[in-house]
């Protein structure tokens, strides 16, 4: 089943509920060639020796600008509501997520 999506423009979207449910990445590794932007979301997990792409976009270069400028303006209005997001350089996240390190 699938529900409408109606945005501002008046386009009618449809959506699969598995879809819908997402996919967590925390990772994003970004290549491109002259007609293409690839996207690749990953979910890496400490202790882990393989991680999968769980999904991939692929763009025109004009539509990868236009998702980078709708990026940046949705950034901007979270941290005009919530405050800054700290980036991940000033942020120190431990290797074990706060769970136990494993041993051999």
């Amino acid at each position: 089943m699938s529900e409408p999506v109606q945005p501002a423009n008046g386009i009618n979207i449809e959506i699969t509920e598995e879809v819908a449910e997402g996919a967590y990445a925390n990772l994003a590794i970004i290549t491109h060639s002259h007609a293409e932007f690839v996207i690749d979301f990953v979910n890496v997990m400490p202790s882990t020796p393989k991680s999968k792409v769980k999904s991939r976009i692929i763009l025109t270069p004009q539509h990868a600008k236009r998702f980078m400028k709708a990026l940046i303006e949705n950034v901007q209005r979270y941290e005009a509501a919530n405050g800054d997001i700290k980036d991940l350089e000033e942020v120190q996240i431990p290797l074990t997520f706060g769970g136990p390190t494993g041993q051999a």
